[in-house]
């Protein structure tokens, strides 16, 4: 069951990022990206030192993860 959260947080986060950065990843894209910048926004605010234990906070730093995510792909994409 906590696996199912976990997708379905990931989901609301990836699409929460592609409308903030205007992009379209499909669902299945929505998902990969809100997860793999949920890591990515609790291991970079960890090296920050902040942190939350609150699900607003930690769904704040997913977001914002993976909006990093997708600038960073954006970046990657335009130099090659």
């Amino acid at each position: 069951m906590e696996f199912l959260w976990f997708l379905l947080i990931g989901l609301a986060v990836g699409w929460i990022a592609s409308q903030i950065m205007k992009s379209d990843f499909g669902l299945v894209g929505d998902l990969i990206v809100g997860v793999v910048g949920a890591i990515l926004g609790g291991w970079l605010f960890g090296l920050a030192g902040i942190g939350t234990n609150n699900l607003v906070g930690q769904l704040l730093i997913a977001v914002v993860g993976a909006c990093l995510l997708i600038a960073g792909l954006r970046f990657i994409k335009k130099k090659t």
